[in-house]
């Protein structure tokens, strides 16, 4: 059977365990004995011995706590191959000062493969210093539970601010789009009404022409009558002006003594 193996990641992880479909995956807890009393106590005879000392928590009790704590900070991986499912848990060994170089070098090295932008919104930088930042909340807890659990607040603080920017500058996008269709489509009525108002002034423009074509057409018309009626008008006046000459000549000779 060939060993499954998950996507390599910054964060250190143990080697993948196949997990039975029977298997409950969180270990029952273990029954506690009653513990049996004696209804008869011994009579205490001599002096009475000092109480015992707590004992202090085995390695492997420690160790244990210690798993169960990155547990519960860095859940395991789980998935499913050829029906079967899989889980890699995050590994519980210390670290030491080579471990934090080598994964500072990995670090680095994972940029330059990936391209990672230096600056700037990058999907895969971010990424790539989360894992980091996980791999360092480990290393941590193995050493003290509860710096790891500080650490991960902050973590989760962190990634709500993102998230909350992410929200932010998506809505924005929505809303510059929402504004950019609507100037858009503000631009086409706008043309529209544009086009609307040049045929209107085409029209009127045509109107205008015609009616100053009507009234020159008018004008003339008047100004050839005016013409005609003036001349008319001179014609009789010169008609009259002989005909009241000649009837002075008359009136003149028949007044006239005859000599």
């Amino acid at each position: 059977m060939n060993m499954i193996t998950s996507t390599q990641s910054l964060l250190k992880y143990d080697n993948p365990e196949l997990v039975n479909k029977n298997t409950e995956r969180i270990s029952p807890k273990p029954k506690v004995r009653p513990l049996k009393v004696s209804s008869q106590q011994p009579a205490i005879s001599g002096p009475v011995p000092p109480p015992a000392k707590p004992k202090s928590p085995s390695s492997d009790a420690i160790k244990q706590q210690t798993e169960e704590i990155l547990n519960a900070i860095l859940p395991p991986r789980e998935w499913m191959d050829n029906n079967q499912l899989w889980i890699q848990r995050v590994s519980s060994m210390p670290c030491t000062r080579t471990d934090v170089i080598h994964l500072q070098e990995e670090l680095d090295l994972k940029l330059q493969q990936r391209q990672a932008r230096d600056t700037g919104i990058c999907p895969v930088r971010r990424e790539l210093y989360t894992e980091c930042f996980d791999e360092l909340i480990r290393q941590v807890t193995i050493n003290c539970a509860e710096r790891g659990v500080l650490l991960l607040l902050v973590r989760n603080e962190i990634r709500m601010t993102i998230d909350a920017y992410q929200t932010l500058y998506e809505s924005s996008v929505a809303f510059g789009m929402r504004k950019a269709l609507q100037a858009e489509q503000g631009k086409s009525d706008m043309e529209k009404k544009i086009a609307d108002l040049e045929n209107e002034k085409r029209e009127l423009e045509r109107q205008v022409n015609e009616l100053k074509a009507k009234c020159e057409a008018i004008e003339r018309r008047e100004n050839e009558r005016r013409q005609v009626e003036e001349k008319k008008h001179t014609e009789e006046i010169q008609f009259l002006k002989r005909t009241n000459q000649q009837l002075k000549t008359q009136l003149d000779a028949i007044i006239a003594p005859k000599n």
